[in-house]
């Protein structure tokens, strides 16, 4: 089955086509430039690429978060055009999930985080059982410290969100805390592609109507308007 993976939650993300032999192709950005700008090219580019019409795509899979907001709706819009489009089945993946996955045999539970602001990460506790990943904890968006607390044991951490919190991560938990290349860090398109092909292959379908991004907490819009219609001296 020749599944197309998306990924716009982060700014590193973007593109990939994956079958039953392995990867086709796979393009990914690390950029400031936005998704709306680069991710049709992006697709475009693949299936040129890899010499593939949009119509022998068998399915789509695409990051439904946490991560960036915009990214995200653009990213699930996008993947929901393109299977109105072709009739083909669409899955969501976890962000989190799919950057755990990036670790196949890890003997360590694994910690993707992603810096979520204000002080907070989104983040999950993973770990690899041969070919399977079984969750430890559900996707969350939560102050370090607080997670920290929680990691006993010794754990793989990679994302992100270790651009601003890797010198925390390793003060607080020492020889517990093990961190890969930089190469191998940020999330995968085919990654995404791989856990939604599974999904596909059961027989798995999200609802289009019904798929949405998983945000976790409100936007910053969502925050304001909340605090506009706060009423004063409420608690």
């Amino acid at each position: 089955m020749l599944v197309m993976g998306i990924d716009t939650s982060t700014t590193q993300g973007g593109v990939a086509l994956l079958s039953g032999q392995g990867v086709i192709c796979e393009y990914t950005l690390n950029i400031k430039a936005t998704y709306s700008e680069r991710l049709l090219p992006l697709i475009d580019r693949a299936l040129q690429d890899a010499g593939i019409t949009l119509g022998q795509v068998e399915g789509f899979a695409v990051a439904v978060g946490p991560g960036s907001f915009t990214g995200l709706r653009i990213g699930l819009s996008t993947a929901k055009g393109l299977a109105v489009v072709g009739g083909q089945p669409l899955v969501g993946v976890s962000t989190l999930e799919a950057m755990a996955w990036t670790l196949p045999f890890c003997t360590h539970q694994v910690c993707p985080i992603l810096d979520a602001r204000k002080g907070e990460i989104y983040s999950a506790l993973f770990r690899h059982e041969g070919d399977r990943l079984i969750r430890l904890m559900d996707d969350a968006a939560i102050a370090p410290d607080i997670l920290l607390r929680r990691i006993q044991q010794p754990t793989v951490f990679l994302g992100d969100g270790l651009v601003v919190y890797e010198g925390l991560v390793q003060s607080q938990l020492k020889e517990l805390a093990f961190f890969p290349p930089l190469a191998g860090r940020g999330g995968r398109p085919a990654a995404v592609a791989e856990l939604g092909r599974r999904r596909l292959l059961r027989g798995d379908r999200d609802d289009l109507v019904q798929l949405a991004p998983q945000y976790l907490r409100p936007s910053e819009a969502e925050f304001k308007r909340l605090d506009k219609f706060t009423p004063v001296g409420s608690s």
